[in-house]
């Protein structure tokens, strides 16, 4: 824990069992709480790759982030996040999202569902696994009665106040609102507030921890200058004015980001980030100024 924040390291390169063991030590010495993995095609397996990373850390926790849930069948879902959770002394964090890559389902043979499909199916995983956790019979059992701790990631109406009855963390995409199965696009920090908003008058009374996958980091003396570079590979969806008020966009001097971090706490409540592998040497130094 760093401070009142989380930072964690979303994997996403696949590589030897050699390079897998380094860079996951690698980001339990740089200080990062939670090692992640990642959940498409060409990519590590997240669960074996978690227990692996179990066996060579010893401290950071061990998160799926986030699985195409629609890809499993709940019940055999239950025996691998069970198991896990077991290999990995209680380390795991389980994370689930409804899945939105067109081409993974066709890649894999299966029919695309629909959004509303999509998240029926998450909502029947997630009665199904609590029903699994709290049979005395089903094993192997889980480390803890409850299971290990829920990350639900998205960001339409419907995922979100699933998250808000069920999750211990809420991802939020920092993507807006884009036709069925279509690329991904980036969302203002207006309509990530909307969204927080959103989410804070679901959960009522219940506490929630809120997380953001971070897309863009340069750590640079020339704070001006990176966000216009960045302006440029959103081909004018936003200004370098807009960008630099995005949680999903981090860039400055280690204290600057630190500074920005804890602008978007005050603003967004946001207290857990994820960066991608690539930049998890250069964010680093960021966290000593959280410290």
């Amino acid at each position: 824990m760093t401070g009142d924040f989380r930072f964690g390291v979303n994997m996403v390169v696949p590589d030897s069992r050699a390079a897998w063991v380094e860079k996951c030590r690698k980001a339990e010495d740089l200080g990062y709480d939670v090692l992640s993995t990642a959940d498409h095609l060409g990519m590590a397996p997240p669960f074996p790759a978690l227990v692996l990373a179990g066996e060579v850390t010893s401290r950071v926790k061990l998160n799926t982030f986030v699985l195409n849930t629609p890809f499993y069948n709940p019940v055999l879902l239950a025996r691998d996040v069970t198991g896990t959770d077991q290999f990995t002394d209680g380390r795991l964090e389980l994370g689930l999202g409804a899945g939105y890559v067109k081409e993974e389902f066709e890649a894999a043979g299966m029919p695309f569902p629909s959004a509303r499909e999509r998240v029926d199916h998450l909502e029947r995983t997630i009665t199904e696994l609590k029903r699994l956790y709290a049979d005395p019979d089903h094993q192997p059992a889980p480390v803890g009665p409850e299971g290990p701790p829920l990350l639900l990631a998205g960001r339409g109406d419907r995922i979100l106040t699933l998250a808000a009855e069920h999750a211990d963390v809420i991802g939020f995409t920092g993507t807006a609102k884009t036709p069925d199965g279509a690329a991904l696009a980036p969302a203002t920090a207006e309509d990530i507030e909307e969204r927080v908003k959103f989410v804070r008058s679901k959960l009522g009374d219940r506490d929630a921890e809120f997380n953001l996958l971070v897309h863009f980091v340069r750590i640079t003396e020339n704070r001006k200058a990176a966000l216009e570079e960045f302006e440029g590979t959103f081909r004018g969806l936003m200004t370098a004015g807009q960008l630099a008020e995005l949680p999903t966009v981090l860039a400055g001097t280690p204290a600057e980001v630190a500074e920005q971090i804890r602008a978007h706490r005050e603003r967004f409540g946001l207290t857990y980030y994820t960066v991608l592998e690539h930049n998890m040497d250069q964010f680093a130094p960021v966290l000593e100024h959280l410290r």
